[in-house]
């Protein structure tokens, strides 16, 4: 049995529901009032369900694409909200993963001036990460998540049903994110654990619920500190810079969670090389992140754009490169490296520890 919890918010405070059934986000809600912005993909497997929930005429369809994360996707659901005579009083439902929620929040924090939404999340990223917290963010011309804003759901309901729906990368990649928050909260128990299960989730990803709950109240606690990210929740950031450019030069081929855990290992080793962690303390990080590493091979074609990415990150403050390095489990901080060839000698290095041929 899970518990439910609320997360405090200079916003507003909103609940974690964990359900059984999704329908229960839905329970004395007048049908003519309710209005959904799904995921296609998860709308095709619960419609049927929905026509006895919420009037036809109040869903509106998106396809979770990085591209209509967007000002023109949101400027659509909002005439269609409008048109449809949608009011401050009426319910809006995301029903999805991380792009809806991305959609839904910022549609919500400029309509009326703000309106309440209400989200289920239906990815293992977006239930074990990203339901909480309140950041949003769309994209805008060429830029990625420039747009945003701190804008929480009323109330989030868990089903861990969905998982069973999800091809295995989508686990993986929530799986990333979830060790992620042990290394950083210090909790290499529920890591190990996790690494010791992670066959069985796998085949069994509802089984997943328990790690789902711990993951929540790590994130939980740091949100509740610094909940517009300007201090203590930097560090959330861990593995997160060098995994953005794992995603950048393979044109995010390779999922965010599972770069993220590459990330983490390619910080682990520049905290040895800068000599802040013990080569035995990496190799036991290692042992744990190794099993979710993506397949991924730098060759020397694409060493440089790697470089040109991370060079853009939107971290980094003149020629340095903003990151999160470690003493260890439950000892990050941030720290600004200066982008020079021992850098980049030194993140090379890493690859060349496990793809000597390929870099050679």
């Amino acid at each position: 049995m899970h518990e439910d919890f609320v997360v405090k918010s200079r916003v507003q405070d909103y609940q974690v529901l964990f359900v059984q059934d999704f329908i229960a986000a839905f329970d004395g809600k007048d049908r003519d009032e309710v209005f959904v912005i799904a995921d296609k993909v998860v709308i095709d497997m619960v419609n049927d369900r929905l026509k006895d929930l919420v009037d036809e005429r109040c869903i509106h369809v998106v396809e979770a694409l990085e591209e209509h994360k967007t000002l023109k996707k949101c400027e659509e659901i909002l005439l269609w909200l409008v048109g449809q005579g949608f009011r401050k009083n009426h319910t809006l439902i995301a029903l999805g993963g991380g792009i809806i929620q991305d959609v839904t929040a910022f549609v919500s924090t400029v309509l009326y001036r703000g309106i309440d939404w209400v989200f289920i999340p239906t990815t293992l990223l977006s239930q074990a990460d990203s339901c909480i917290g309140s950041k949003s963010s769309i994209n805008f011309s060429s830029y990625k998540n420039l747009l945003g804003a701190f804008y929480p759901p009323k109330e989030i309901f868990i089903d861990a049903n969905f998982l069973k729906t999800l091809p295995q990368s989508e686990i993986k990649s929530g799986i990333g994110e979830i060790l992620h928050f042990y290394l950083v909260d210090g909790r290499v128990d529920l890591a190990e654990k996790l690494i010791r299960s992670y066959t069985e989730c796998l085949k069994s990803p509802e089984s997943l619920a328990e790690y789902i709950e711990e993951s929540l109240k790590i994130k939980k606690a740091m949100v509740e500190i610094d909940e517009f990210d300007k201090d203590k929740r930097n560090v959330f950031n861990y593995g997160h810079t060098f995994g953005h450019a794992i995603e950048a030069v393979t044109s995010y081929s390779i999922n965010h969670g599972q770069a993220v855990t590459m990330g983490m290992d390619i910080a682990n080793h520049l905290s040895v090389a800068l000599g802040y962690l013990k080569e035995e303390s990496r190799a036991a990080l290692h042992k744990i992140l190794e099993k979710n590493l993506p397949d991924f091979r730098l060759t020397r074609q694409c060493a440089d754009d790697y470089m040109k990415a991370l060079s853009r990150d939107k971290k980094n403050t003149g020629n340095n490169v903003g990151c999160i390095l470690t003493r260890g489990a439950g000892d990050m901080f941030k720290v600004q490296v200066p982008f020079d060839e021992r850098l980049k000698n030194q993140i090379l290095s890493y690859f060349e520890l496990y793809q000597p041929v390929l870099l050679g």
